[in-house]
């Protein structure tokens, strides 16, 4: 089993106009609503490429009911969602037909109490001797230490269990200190955690201070991946265009799926990039194209480069 982790859980909720203007009413033509946050996007797809998932977080209020009716459809993923008393939030995202630009609006999420938050820990220990990996993924929502990722990393990796970690800030910045086995920042937030906007250079940066692996989203370009074993870059075989909702949680799973069935590096970054390009080319924000992702794996390219150790 993969143990998903998303404290900052969410209803997702996907409008569709025919062109977004500012300061003018809009006729929403498809309206779609879906359990989210980044952990449990990640989880929907790791049960789509056939692993057993779970998915723990807080859920709260009328949202968080919602959510977790719409998570119980999801085949192959498990509701080990923690209730607390805040409500869930919501996620807007406007999908421009005409550009297809996507505009997105967050809410903050609801505030954790010192009690909720120590009954997800113990949910959280609970559920790890089953788990073959680990993935903490998103935002803090209020309340939650700043330092809660960190304390997490380590509690896994007592355990042995491999974990990666997908988040921003400083939460990145004290999870990494933890030593998680593998992060994956895109560039901003890259430079944010090294101070170097030098892909090469942060990735190298995020392994020395504790780090064991770093893949970096370059959007467009694909993956840059730097390991003990070496460094490679991973590219599509062209631009795609599409909604990139999800494009990074695709990734997220696709490198782990590949971690816990133990494929060599080139493998992991291929499907990791198949799949973010098939997500971006999905109708719905967030799901990924089957079709277009089978059809990308022999199309990916991957180049190795000097060694990263």
């Amino acid at each position: 089993m993969i143990l998903t982790v998303t404290l900052n859980t969410a209803l997702d909720i996907t409008y569709r106009v025919r062109s977004l203007r500012p300061h003018t009413s809009h006729r929403v033509s498809e309206v779609t609503e879906r359990p989210g946050g980044k952990g449990v996007n990640v989880a929907r797809v790791l049960a789509a490429l056939g692993h057993e998932v779970t998915v723990t977080g807080f859920t709260g209020g009328a949202t968080g009911r919602v959510v977790q009716e719409r998570l119980a459809s999801v085949p192959g993923v498990v509701d080990a969602l923690v209730p607390i008393t805040g409500a869930t939030r919501r996620t807007i995202a406007v999908v421009d037909d005409r550009s297809g630009d996507t505009t997105q609006l967050n809410e903050p999420g609801p505030t954790v109490t010192p009690a909720e938050w120590s009954a997800f820990q113990e949910a959280y220990e609970a559920l790890l001797p089953t788990a073959s990996a680990v993935a903490l993924c998103g935002s803090l929502p209020p309340g939650v230490p700043v330092g809660a990722y960190a304390g997490l990393v380590r509690t896994a990796r007592s355990t042995g269990i491999p974990v990666l970690l997908d988040t921003s800030g400083e939460p990145l910045r004290r999870g990494v200190a933890a030593r998680p086995d593998l992060i994956k920042p895109n560039t901003d937030e890259l430079a944010e955690l090294t101070g170097s906007h030098d892909p090469v250079r942060a990735t190298q940066d995020a392994r020395r201070r504790g780090a064991g692996a770093v893949v970096a989203s370059l959007g467009a370009e694909g993956l840059l991946a730097a390991a003990p074993e070496g460094r490679w870059r991973a590219a599509p075989p062209s631009s795609l265009h599409g909604n990139p909702t999800g494009a990074g949680d695709s990734a997220v799973a696709g490198l782990l799926s590949a971690l816990v069935e133990h494929l060599p590096w080139p493998d992991r970054l291929t499907r990791a990039v198949a799949l973010s390009a098939a997500t971006v080319s999905a109708p719905v924000a967030g799901e990924f194209d089957r079709r277009v992702y089978e059809e990308l794996l022999g199309r990916v390219t991957v180049t190795s480069e000097a060694s990263a150790a």
